[in-house]
């Protein structure tokens, strides 16, 4: 198994979920939030890492967007749980479904020898940021010096979740596209 600096950053990612959820049923909101939002940046810095040292490599490529996942997903559950209203809900319902759709297409393809059809792209970027942005918020979900944090967090979870979608709709319509040389 290989261990490196970016991949510590993947597994300090996955540490810091049972965390997030003990300082959530504590009531420590703001901790919450922060050690969610210091989770979210590892998300950037373990790419950007191993990329520019030189150290990606299969398991980490496979490890990340895996930590992600199940960081955003414990996220959701907490925040549904504490907000108990449909819109939250249904956000969360199909920020976590296309992200099953997306893992599952990206293992077909891989099998099938078109990984690259469904590569990262920036729409995917800018969906991450905004769902990290939106989880900060509505996990501290208090006002502070005047910021109304919880509307902020479902302004974000609207961006968020049209992203989602969107890049959903591309990343599948991608993928079923023909090459070429199949036309």
């Amino acid at each position: 198994m290989i261990f490196n600096i970016p991949i510590f950053l993947t597994y300090l990612r996955i540490a810091a979920i049972p965390v997030m959820v003990v300082l959530f049923y504590y009531d420590y909101p703001l901790a919450t939030a922060v050690v969610f939002g210091l989770a979210g940046l590892t998300d950037w810095a373990d790419g950007y890492l191993a990329r520019r040292w030189g150290q990606e490599s299969r398991f980490g490529a496979f490890l990340d967007p895996v930590a992600d996942k199940l960081m955003v997903a414990v996220a959701l559950i907490l925040i549904v749980e504490s907000q108990a209203n449909a819109w939250v809900t249904i956000a969360a319902a199909l920020i976590i479904s296309r992200e099953l759709v997306i893992s599952a297409l990206r293992e077909w393809m891989a099998e099938v020898g078109q990984r690259s059809k469904v590569a990262v792209a920036f729409i995917g970027k800018l969906k991450t940021t905004a769902q990290i942005m939106s989880l900060i918020f509505l996990l501290y979900d208090k006002t502070l010096w005047g910021i109304p944090f919880h509307e902020l967090g479902l302004i974000f979870l609207a961006i968020a979740t049209v992203l989602t979608m969107w890049s959903m709709i591309q990343y599948l319509t991608d993928a079923f596209r023909p090459n070429s040389d199949e036309k």
